[in-house]
C-alpha cells in the first residue's frame, strides 16, 4: 500500500518531483529520464512506470530552459527503441512458456489483453501500443514470443518510438506552461493517463460484447 501511495504521489506531482531532480542532479537528469523510459518499455514487470505523463512533464521543463527539447527527444527515443528491443528478445527467449502460467512474474491478464490487441492490429500493434499504457510494455514481449521477424519489428519500433516521444514531449513543451495547465497540473496528468487508457477499455468492452453475443447465439 505504501509503495502504491508513493508511486501515485510521484506520478501526480511530476512537476515538483522533476523540478527537484533537475535542481539536484542537473545534466544527470537526462540519464534518469532515459533509465525510466527504458525500464517502462524494456521489461514486462515494470508497466507501472510513468510514460506519457513523464514525457509531457519533461517537455514542459524544456520550455523553461531547464532541459533541451532536442536532447530529450533524441535520448528518450533511443531509450524507447532499446527498451522495446530488449523486451522483444526477452520474449523471443522465453517463448510459449509465457502463456503457460509457469512464469509467475508474468501477469496473464495483461498477456492475454495484449495478444487480443495483437491479433486485431498485427504488426501495427508495435506502433499503436506506444500510446497505450501496459500494452506498450507487453507488445514487444508478445512480438518476441510470437517470433515476429525482427526486420519487420524494428521498423515499427523505430517509427513508433520517435512519434511517441516527440508527440508527448512537444505537447509538454508547447502547452505545459500555460497558466491553466500549471495551475491544474495534477488534473492534466490524470487526464493524460485517462485518455491513454481509453483504447484498452474500449477493446475490453467490445470483447465482452462479442462474448455475450456469441453466448446468446
Amino acid at each position: 500500500m505504501d509503495l502504491i501511495k508513493t508511486f501515485l504521489d510521484f506520478v501526480l506531482h511530476l512537476d515538483t518531483q522533476l523540478s527537484a531532480i533537475i535542481a539536484q542532479y542537473g545534466a544527470w537528469t537526462y540519464g534518469i529520464l532515459f533509465f525510466i523510459v527504458f525500464m517502462e518499455t524494456g521489461f514486462v514487470v515494470t508497466p507501472f512506470l510513468p510514460g506519457d505523463s513523464l514525457l509531457f512533464a519533461a517537455g514542459s521543463f524544456a520550455a523553461l530552459g531547464s532541459l533541451s527539447p532536442w536532447v530529450l527527444i533524441g535520448l528518450l527515443w533511443i531509450a524507447a527503441f532499446l527498451g522495446d528491443t530488449v523486451n522483444y528478445w526477452i520474449g523471443h527467449y522465453v517463448g510459449e512458456r509465457a502463456f503457460s502460467g509457469e512464469i509467475r512474474w508474468l501477469k496473464q491478464e495483461y498477456m492475454e489483453r495484449t495478444q487480443k490487441f495483437y491479433d486485431k492490429h498485427g504488426g501495427k500493434t508495435i506502433f499503436l501500443a506506444r500510446f497505450v499504457p501496459i500494452i506498450r510494455t507487453f507488445a514487444p514481449f508478445v512480438a518476441g514470443v510470437g517470433k515476429m521477424r525482427y526486420g519487420y519489428f524494428i521498423t515499427y519500433n523505430i517509427v513508433g518510438g520517435l512519434v511517441w516521444v516527440s508527440l508527448f514531449t512537444l505537447l509538454g513543451f508547447y502547452f505545459g506552461n500555460l497558466p491553466f495547465v500549471k495551475k491544474n497540473f495534477e488534473l492534466v496528468i490524470l487526464v493524460i493517463i485517462a485518455i491513454s487508457f481509453i483504447p484498452p477499455v474500449m477493446e475490453f468492452l467490445k470483447a465482452r460484447k462479442e462474448i455475450k453475443a456469441s453466448a446468446e447465439a
